[in-house]
């Protein structure tokens, strides 16, 4: 696969200027081919580029943010940085330092640097104090970068599947594009709808700070039912005041204390779901995260193990459906909601390429309901759980016969995965579709291979330091299906992106988490919005997988607030 845009190559000097130079696009590595050129303003740089270029940098979170405050958009990049992560990973290297100025000094034999400390989190509405340690980074050269791309691309060449791997370093590239023009754009956000929506729910607050009326009225209740005072924002002193009524609990979850016999069990249900709002989207929240009308959290993809997107503080992967209510499109315009369809299911049917499987995912109907006709008789519901059994690891009792129903019916796909968790339990590399790649366990010495970055695995439940291996094969039995539907929801971001800059709309994504995509518009383009929507999925799909019978179908809303989408 030959990519014949034009190449340019940008970085920052140590004195503060910005250097760029056209390569000359070639696989699988570009040579020099234009003259270094010299800017002090970046933006000045890109608007001198024909158009589309692909922008090679070191790092598009550090670059592209200066670049959209500047009124410049880029349609393609490179990330150095992020493209260093996934080809390590995918070496058996994981772990070792991905910065540019590592990569940089493994092809000159130079001592490696440690990757700079993470930035911490921060709100739009907090500034660095004058004596904050900040991270650095080291600045290279442009021959240095120009460099590590030759590398790279060498590398990519040089793994089992090319074309595919390049298909996941350039549609991640894009994903960090994308990532960067959401939190400019920003959510609608009515500061007055969520201030009403708090005040509803948690009545008012009292002068001089402390909870508000009704989770102090709700503490009230609680303590009155132990008949003594309880702290029912500690749970330390739930679990101890239940234990004092003969009740132990190893948790304050609510599926541990929801079925208690005890009178503080309602109220306190009810506390712990208004607290979370008042903790995780409440006054302060707002105050911090909220300004002109928009939230704009920084989105980071693939900031999990399968690829999945996360958020760099805010909470925006977890708005309470009530809150939700305050996300409300600008007077004529709308929001265009589209969630993908099963896609997990869809996405194993087209990887494992299981013939039945892939002809049941390509019908016009839902697809749990068309397995439920394939020897479950016509149960929707059982149907379901076979699926998510076979995805999940769920083997015992009426997720093991369902699963062996499902292995009768389509025996590729459950292969697949079943496959993928005796690797993953054997400590071996295992890949998603496109090339990502979930490390061996932590202390594996089979080639020496490096074990998994401890901070690149949050919300992840089991630990590869653990001797329990069969944890590691439910892990990888998951992460092959979650993780190709991450690469493919890359495709559908940036094919969607395309297609809205080819027709010209002024229509901006402005969040994406899984397989829910938001697109704010005027009213007059949301239809076109919809159908390019469907499109991109379609298209993704193609890119992905190839072509197969598989659909992937889309439920979408166009509405004015973000509750009523679902």
């Amino acid at each position: 696969m030959s990519d014949r845009t034009p190449h340019w190559a940008l970085a920052e000097a140590p004195n503060g200027l910005w250097h760029a130079m056209p390569l000359t696009p070639t696989t699988p590595s570009p040579t020099t081919d234009g003259p270094h050129l010299t800017f002090k303003d970046p933006a000045k740089a890109i608007r001198s580029a024909p158009t589309p270029t692909r922008w090679i940098w070191r790092s598009t979170a550090a670059v592209y943010p200066r670049l959209l405050a500047a009124g410049a958009r880029v349609e393609r990049c490179h990330d150095i940085e992020d493209t260093e992560l996934l080809l390590l990973a995918h070496e058996g290297r994981s772990g070792e330092p991905r910065s540019a100025a590592a990569a940089w000094a493994r092809l000159t034999g130079a001592p490696v640097p440690p990757d700079p400390p993470p930035q911490r989190t921060a709100t739009p509405t907090t500034q660095d104090s004058l004596f904050d340690p900040q991270p650095t980074s080291i600045p290279l050269p442009l021959d240095a970068l120009v460099a590590i791309y030759r590398d790279q691309a060498t590398r990519t060449a040089a793994t089992a599947h090319p074309d595919r791997m390049r298909l996941l370093t350039t549609s991640e590239s894009a994903a960090f594009l994308i990532a960067a023009e959401m939190q400019r754009a920003g959510l609608p956000w009515r500061a007055d709808v969520h201030r009403a929506l708090l005040t509803e729910l948690l009545g008012e607050r009292y002068a001089g700070g402390g909870e508000p009326r009704r989770l102090a009225e709700l503490a009230d209740e609680i303590s009155a039912a132990f008949g003594r005072r309880v702290r029912p924002d500690l749970p330390a002193d739930v679990i101890k005041a239940f234990a004092e009524a003969g009740i132990r609990l190893k948790s304050t979850r609510r599926w541990e204390i929801q079925e208690l016999d005890h009178p503080a069990v309602e109220p306190l249900l009810a506390y712990k779901k208004l607290y979370r709002i008042y903790t995780a989207h409440g006054w302060s929240w707002l105050q911090d995260w909220v300004r002109d009308g928009r939230f704009r959290p920084e989105f980071v993809p693939g900031g999990t193990l399968t690829g999945r997107w996360v958020t760099n503080g805010g909470g925006a992967l977890q708005i309470p459906k009530v809150i939700r209510r305050a996300v409300v499109a600008d007077p004529g315009w709308r929001l265009v909601v589209a969630d993908a369809d099963q896609m997990e299911p869809r996405v194993l049917a087209a990887i494992s390429r299981d013939p039945a499987f892939m002809e049941v995912a390509g019908r016009p109907e839902d697809l749990y309901t068309a397995i439920s006709r394939q020897g479950f008789s016509g149960d929707r519901d059982m149907a379901k759980i076979a699926v998510l059994g076979a995805v999940y690891g769920q083997t015992s009792g009426d997720g093991l016969k369902n699963l062996a129903a499902l292995r009768r019916r389509f025996p590729q796909a459950v292969a697949y995965v079943d496959d993928a968790a005796k690797a993953g339990e054997e400590g071996r590399l295992v890949r998603t579709w496109l090339g990502r790649t979930c490390p061996p366990p932590v202390g594996a010495d089979e080639d020496g291979e490096a074990g998994v970055p401890q901070d690149r695995a949050e919300g992840w439940t089991p630990s590869y330091a653990s001797a329990d291996t069969r944890a590691r094969g439910r892990f990888t039995r998951n992460f092959v299906v979650q993780g190709s539907a991450a690469d493919w929801a890359l495709l559908l971001l940036a094919a969607l992106r395309q297609a809205i800059a080819a027709a010209g709309m002024r229509a901006e994504l402005v969040f994406f988490q899984h397989d829910e995509v938001i697109v704010h518009c005027p009213a007059e383009e949301a239809e076109a919005v919809a159908e390019a929507i469907r499109t991109a999925g379609d298209r993704a799909g193609r890119i992905a997988f190839g072509d197969t019978p598989v659909r992937f179908p889309f439920t979408t809303a166009i509405v004015q607030c973000y509750a009523d989408a679902k």
